[in-house]
């Protein structure tokens, strides 16, 4: 008699691609989430990791009163419209407040060395401070710097990696 040997193939990874002042929320265990980049801009990612659930936020500005209009029609293009939409993205899918996991990536001074505009900064001012406001740490962060950054979660496992030019991916 032969015996039977069973093989069980994973299930094939999943590229959920979050765009300029974007977002996505997903539950799917296959999924990673990803934000190629990030320059002046932030990528905020939420994880709980007992439901599996998460989502990626990549946010350009810091403030939505410069332009309100533009921020009705574009919300995640700035922290203080887009992110609490995150949260509740978040939370709608099963997400739980007391276990989620926050890492921030990006705010560079790309394209502003000599630290003219400072949105890489300002972003992530006000980012750490609407978090703050409302009892979210930061778990983990990668700001600032001259360097591009792309961003990925997994959503099987919570891990966030890093990937810069001429840098080996890391994790956060």
């Amino acid at each position: 008699m032969v015996p039977t040997t069973k093989w069980v193939v994973p299930a094939p990874k999943k590229t959920l691609v979050v765009g300029v002042a974007d977002m996505i929320a997903s539950n799917d265990p296959v999924a990673d989430l990803v934000t190629y980049s990030l320059g002046s801009c932030i990528g905020v990612t939420v994880y709980d990791p007992a439901k599996k659930v998460g989502g990626l936020f990549h946010v350009m500005l810091p403030d939505s009163t410069i332009d309100a209009v533009k921020a009705q029609a574009t919300p995640y293009m700035f922290v203080d419209a887009g992110l609490p939409r995150l949260f509740h993205a978040v939370y709608n899918l099963g997400g739980d407040r007391a276990r989620l996991v926050i890492k921030v990536a990006g705010g560079s001074q790309f394209l502003d060395s000599q630290k003219v505009f400072n949105i890489g900064e300002r972003n992530y001012q006000a980012v750490r401070a609407l978090l703050e406001r409302n009892g979210l740490p930061i778990r983990a962060a990668d700001v600032g710097g001259l360097a591009c950054r792309t961003v990925r979660l997994s959503l099987a496992t919570g891990e966030v990696t890093v990937q810069s030019p001429g840098i080996p991916v890391y994790q956060l």
